[in-house]
């Protein structure tokens, strides 16, 4: 995910973004602790999609 794709979407539709990455960290780490984890790059992906979302979303509160 982009940060230039990012800052083109609404506030709302960054909620919404944030809200379906968490959901996703969630099952990602639910997978990791029952082992059926396959892609352990995913779990860091998300976390760092969540930073930039969260980012921008402050920005554009700021401005």
């Amino acid at each position: 995910m982009k940060a230039e794709d990012l800052r083109q979407k609404t506030p709302d539709e960054l909620v919404d973004q944030l809200r379906d990455l968490k959901k996703e960290a969630l099952n990602l780490r639910f997978q990791k602790a029952s082992g059926q984890l396959e892609n352990t790059a995913r779990v860091r992906d998300v976390r760092r999609d969540v930073a930039r979302v969260k980012t921008i979303i402050g920005q554009k509160a700021a401005s």
